[in-house]
């Protein structure tokens, strides 16, 4: 761990780490992941994928202009992949595939699921399978585990928010849950920009409400 930061894999190409809940993803006008880890590796590395700031988790960052490149190219060809692991309220299906046309306004940082294609529109997509369910104050809450298809801003907490299922935490789409912002980069999946090797990374949320509420074999057994 170097300046807070627990880093899980790192080499000469890239830099795989846990964003904590709350940083930023990219520099702006406060400090963010990049210079975070920029003490530790002597170069800013490059922001190839982001995560909410209230969103925690999984993130890779590449060190050189030629890793960034080969693994933009991977997300826009299907081939890196990304899982997360939500809380979210009420109790959703089983198992299911959202598909929805999504609008972000800049102005109100805020997605909304809308009925027409028109400019700034955008298709989004994820499937989900229902890892668990458990009861907080007599309400019902949904350990989801979700696959996107798709990476559009706030795609997860808008499209559960829209069937009334909104990330427990989340304010800003609807939850009344107070507690830990609960949605969480799970899963990584990718080609190494260099030797071309699958990786494969996977972490669990740490042992706190509301995760915690859920029993602990679940999480153990999401890979």
């Amino acid at each position: 761990m170097v300046d807070g930061i627990k880093r899980i894999f790192e080499d000469e190409a890239i830099i795989v780490c846990i964003k904590p809940n709350g940083v930023a993803s990219e520099d702006g006008k406060a400090s963010g992941m990049p210079t975070m880890l920029s003490k530790g590796c002597g170069n800013k590395p490059f922001v190839v994928h982001r995560l909410d700031k209230e969103v925690g988790g999984l993130m890779v960052f590449a060190k050189t202009k030629v890793a960034a490149a080969d693994l933009s190219v991977q997300m826009q060809s299907g081939l890196f992949s990304k899982e997360y692991l939500a809380v979210v309220e009420g109790e959703t299906e089983t198992t299911s595939r959202y598909e929805d046309l999504l609008f972000h306004d800049r102005g109100r940082n805020k997605t909304y699921v809308v009925k027409r294609e028109r400019k700034g529109v955008k298709d989004a997509s994820l499937g989900f399978t229902r890892e668990g369910l458990a009861f907080y104050n007599g309400e019902k809450l949904s350990l989801v585990r979700i696959k996107l298809e798709t990476g559009r801003t706030h795609q997860i907490r808008t499209q559960f928010a829209f069937r009334k299922h909104p990330v427990f935490g989340d304010r800003k789409y609807g939850s009344h849950g107070v507690g830990q912002f609960a949605l969480f980069s799970a899963h990584l999946s990718f080609r190494h920009p260099l030797s071309g090797e699958q990786l494969s990374f996977s972490e669990k949320p740490e042992d706190a409400f509301p995760w915690s509420i859920f029993n602990e074999q679940i999480l153990k057994d999401i890979r």
